[in-house]
């Protein structure tokens, strides 16, 4: 070895037996705690419903699952935990017999046609119609399950438009998105987006939609079976124009005043706003 004069080379250590038996002991905790919290869920993780304060959404009174009960003799169908599914049952709902309001703060000129009122913001401006308040629920959900790469839309001329290509990616970033989607996609793009299924395969999350200048789409929100007959029900979500609150509809054919609307689906599904032919069943891809 060679020395630089003046100096030495530094001595090795020699640590005591209970000295590296401590050391030893030491990195092993380390290394439990490191797997431990890469384990545990994330410190970070995000609310369910990110436009409202978590204390807000606590109450299972508040939910659709809650406020919308199932009709006799039918039990709502399984829906996997973390699922779009589960997440729209848990949506928070205004106090019953709320009425549905415009993004003016006005009253719709018809509160004959809900049901129940989303607990959601509609914005400032005319942009939160039928569509788009879809496709803000379909954003909400994914931006909740920390996958924003999938949080992307077409605009009516095929443009792909991306969230995780904005410059912020909190909730409020999610928010100025969606408002950009709002502006530049409708039902002509949606519609072209979604998948045709079969009505009889109806699923929690589908979309009754028909594209056009104007058009309209609703939500399917919740299903119910009963287990007897096999009998399907759902119910339906939609916003409408102008802007307003996301409500769920009312069945106008059903006898009962109930809001679940019957399987099999007939030639036409009559909403109160909206006939929709029974093949414009859509699907996310």
């Amino acid at each position: 070895m060679k020395l630089i004069p003046g100096s030495l080379p530094a001595p090795t250590p020699v640590l005591h037996p209970r000295t590296r038996l401590a050391w030893r002991c030491g990195r092993m905790a380390l290394g439990f705690f490191l797997a431990t919290l890469a384990a545990a869920p994330n410190a970070h993780a995000r609310a369910p419903y990110g436009w409202l304060p978590a204390a807000t959404v606590s109450a299972a009174s508040a939910t659709l699952a809650a406020r919308v009960a199932p009709p006799p003799g039918f039990e709502r169908v399984s829906a996997p935990e973390g699922s779009f599914a589960a997440w729209l049952r848990g949506l928070p709902m205004r106090p019953e017999g709320a009425p549905v309001l415009t993004y003016t703060g006005a009253r719709k000129w018809r509160q004959d046609v809900h049901a129940a009122v989303v607990d959601i913001d509609i914005g400032k401006r005319d942009l939160q119609q039928c569509a788009d308040a879809i496709m803000r629920l379909r954003a909400e959900w994914l931006f909740s399950q920390n996958r924003d790469k999938e949080i992307a839309f077409n605009d009516t001329d095929g443009k792909r438009r991306r969230f995780s290509a904005t410059k912020r990616s909190d909730h409020a970033g999610l928010r100025k998105y969606m408002d950009l989607v709002f502006a530049y996609a409708g039902t002509y793009s949606l519609d072209r987006e979604l998948k045709a299924v079969t009505p009889n395969d109806i699923a929690i999350g589908d979309v009754f939609i028909k594209g056009g200048f104007p058009g309209h789409a609703v939500l399917v929100a919740d299903m119910v079976e009963n287990k007897a007959t096999g009998e399907k029900r759902f119910l339906l979500l939609q916003s409408y124009m102008p802007a307003q609150d996301m409500h769920i509809l009312k069945n106008p054919n059903s006898a009962d005043g109930t809001p679940w609307y019957t399987t099999p689906i007939a030639n036409e599904l009559v909403t109160p706003e909206w006939t929709f032919p029974r093949n414009a069943l859509k699907r996310w891809p």
